[in-house]
């Protein structure tokens, strides 16, 4: 019973700290020197951030 309760308090908070507007992105890293090119594998949005560190917005462009 305590694993059932741990279990669905592990879950709301996920849902309560989880970033929701990149909650979709799914980035790709391309390494150049020293930024990488980024990816995102869902809506296609492209930009350079320092190597491993993926962005924390999304960059998905407006319909």
């Amino acid at each position: 019973m305590i694993v059932v309760i741990g279990l669905v308090v592990a879950f709301i908070l996920i849902a309560v700290f989880s970033n929701r507007r990149t909650r979709t992105c799914r980035w790709r890293e391309y390494p150049d020197s020293d930024e990488s090119r980024w990816v995102c594998v869902f809506c296609g949005a492209e930009t350079s951030a320092p190597r491993g560190k993926p962005p924390r917005i999304c960059f998905r462009p407006e319909k």
